[in-house]
């Protein structure tokens, strides 16, 4: 089974073995000496350094705001997920939020470091009046700033 790692697999000291994957985007994040040295290590034994296609991009956006994670990814995030999906591919790394996406797409995950994350889903609650609403923002009715909530 391949694997598509986040940057944390680059910062821990994980046996990895079998084809593995990465995108550009988290390469460009390994910024010590350590990580650079794991990621040409792994890139010399076969790591496969691509950018995934447009149409699994746009189902990553898609199952990121339905579970209510879509604020919370960063580009790189939606990258290693795309590609994970792209490839039917394990992803390897820690964040939650990236993780609680990977459920909803049905992309099996292993944690580095962490315990493995359980799906979550997300409330947006004023933290003026206290009602809940749909998504982010400022509240219509108080105008107060709209907080994501664990449900």
């Amino acid at each position: 089974m391949t694997l598509v790692l986040d940057a944390s697999a680059f910062f821990a000291e994980i046996p990895l073995d079998g084809p593995m994957a990465t995108t550009p985007s988290v390469v460009g994040e390994l910024a010590d000496f350590h990580a650079k040295c794991r990621f040409e290590m792994l890139a010399a034994t076969g790591l496969a350094v691509r950018e995934p296609g447009d149409e699994d991009l746009a189902r990553v956006d898609a199952a990121a705001v339905r579970t209510g994670d879509a604020g919370v990814l960063s580009g790189t995030d939606r990258e290693i997920l795309a590609l994970a999906l792209e490839l039917s591919a394990v992803l390897v790394t820690d964040d939650f939020a990236v993780q609680n996406v990977a459920h909803r797409l049905g992309i099996e995950t292993r944690s580095i470091r962490q315990r493995p994350a359980r799906p979550i889903r997300w409330r947006y609650r004023c933290s003026g009046c206290g009602r809940y609403w749909q998504e982010p923002g400022d509240c219509p009715v108080c105008g107060a700033s709209i907080k994501r909530k664990l449900k």
